[in-house]
């Protein structure tokens, strides 16, 4: 069973419309000892299938829109961050006390690319608030890895201890995340069926005329919400002021929104009245975090019938762990990722942050399928998925069938049937003209190759963009966001 096979079941989608994926596999792109490049394609491709699906319903066409998945354009929309260059300047990465760390017994891996976080690791090390990265590796290597890890949390700080995939697997978290779906699916109310607008003439669009109220930061909540207004959405993405944004990161993700501030707590009117005409809200901050808000799904249905509501988190909502914060980065770490990758010397990474780009998609395509399903029998739809879940995804091989590709081969013909079967590789003749490498800064050539043709450029109220192009491929879709990025916060919190 391949991986998309896997993905799509877990999202409840109909076997026989993956007869409508063709691939185009580049067997150089995400290199990694782990199947980065097959769950990568695995991701965009059912988020690229269920959009088809959706758009196919909401224009009454029996004929299924064929998908293409190409390789190159997965790998340069998962590195999205690194290709990003706004007015040719490259965005700043990670800080310098966001990395790992060698211990008295092994490594750790800290995130403090934010004021706030890096504050509280410092405190957990009792170490000055201008610290630096010499002094924390010095007082890193007088303490055991599983110290710092608990230190640095009790502080809300973020850190774990680097571990072997069978100390993971050891770990009572390991036992509750391994226990769950890859996707968590559930209905929360009765409501009725979902009825559609008509869709206006151009691109095929299906998520058009759809609000969004994006309770999300960082990457993979964003990844999600970008996609669905990419897909015609009206996304409006919520920030508290008091909480800090890193721009650059708010650049490469805010393409296909607007950004919004709003303090929930000084201003609950606006949003109860921005609630009331939303049909999805999607949060990803850590399980519990929105509770006193009245954000739980179950709560958020009493007040809107039929909403469907998504929810990402890095360790799932369950376990120990399941009101811990977390990151891509720790997430590998502590799951054994860094393991595998690294070597004797030193934990090492995927090529990509995979987890955060991976779950992102998947969490676009349970949207997109949650929205399918209301329209043919009804009901509030919750989804919830974790970085730590898609990690278990990767290593565990579980809907692997590396070297099989499902679908038929280009986006004609008629929907459903057909089954799934193997297909050869079929190399992309018809690849748009993109950047040379040397215009690609920050980004190695393993990471290059291939993806080039998948970037381009725009202007912004940010500045000049170049950006990597969309992933999520079908016939008669969007190429590219009608929307460029605007500054964090700058919009007014109202639909349009």
């Amino acid at each position: 069973m391949t991986r998309i096979k896997y993905a799509w079941s877990e999202l409840g989608g109909d076997p026989a419309l993956l007869a409508r994926v063709s691939t185009v596999v580049r067997e150089d792109t995400l290199p990694a000892r782990l199947p980065v490049r097959d769950l990568a394609r695995a991701c965009v491709g059912v988020c690229a299938l269920a959009a088809a699906e959706l758009g196919a319903r909401r224009a009454g066409s029996a004929r299924m829109p064929g998908v293409r998945v190409d390789d190159a354009a997965v790998a340069a929309a998962f590195l999205s961050e690194r290709h990003l260059l706004i007015d040719g300047r490259a965005p700043v990465a990670f800080a310098p006390l966001s990395r790992f760390w060698r211990t008295a017994d092994g490594w750790v891996r800290t995130h403090a690319n934010y004021p706030h976080h890096r504050e509280r690791l410092l405190r957990a090390l009792t170490l000055p608030e201008d610290a630096a990265p010499a002094a924390v590796g010095a007082s890193l290597t007088q303490r055991s890895a599983l110290d710092v890890e608990d230190a640095v949390y009790a502080a809300g700080g973020l850190a774990v201890a680097s571990r072997t995939p069978e100390e993971w697997a050891a770990h009572e978290q390991s036992a509750a995340i391994a226990a769950r779906p890859l996707v968590e699916r559930g209905r929360v109310d009765g409501a009725r069926a979902r009825t559609f607008a008509p869709l206006e003439e151009g691109p095929l669009l299906p998520a058009a005329g759809l609000r969004v109220l994006d309770l999300t930061r960082v990457l993979a909540g964003p990844v999600a919400t970008r996609t669905l207004g990419l897909l015609g959405a009206d996304v409006l993405r919520i920030d508290a002021p008091q909480l800090p944004e890193l721009p650059d990161q708010h650049a490469d993700t805010g393409f296909g929104k607007r950004s919004a501030l709003l303090d929930l707590t000084a201003d609950r009117r606006t949003f109860e009245e921005l609630l009331a005409a939303a049909d999805v809200v999607v949060t990803g901050y850590r399980p519990g975090a929105l509770d006193r808000f009245g954000l739980s799904p179950e709560a958020l249905a009493e007040r809107r019938p039929g909403l469907v509501v998504a929810q990402v988190s890095a360790w799932g909502a369950y376990g120990p762990w399941g009101e811990r914060r977390g990151f891509d980065s720790l997430v590998q770490a502590a799951t054994g990722i860094a393991a595998v990758e690294g070597s004797s010397e030193r934990p090492g990474a995927l090529p990509a942050q995979a987890l955060d780009h991976g779950t992102g998609y998947l969490l676009a395509a349970a949207v997109l399928r949650a929205l399918t399903e209301q329209s043919q029998d009804g009901g509030g739809r919750s989804v919830r998925l974790a970085l730590a879940r898609t990690a278990a995804w990767l290593t565990d091989g579980a809907g692997a069938g590396e070297g099989e590709d499902v679908g038929g081969g280009g986006g004609g013909g008629g929907g459903g049937g057909g089954g799934v079967r193997s297909v050869g590789v079929r190399m992309d003749q018809g690849a748009s003209k993109g950047m040379t490498k040397s215009e690609a800064p920050g980004v190695s050539a393993g990471e290059r190759h291939g993806a080039e043709p998948r970037l381009t450029e725009a202007g912004s109220p940010l500045g000049r963009l170049r950006h990597a192009l969309p992933p999520v491929s079908f016939d008669g879709g969007p190429g590219d966001w009608a929307r460029p990025p605007g500054p964090w916060g700058a919009d007014p919190a109202r639909w349009l």
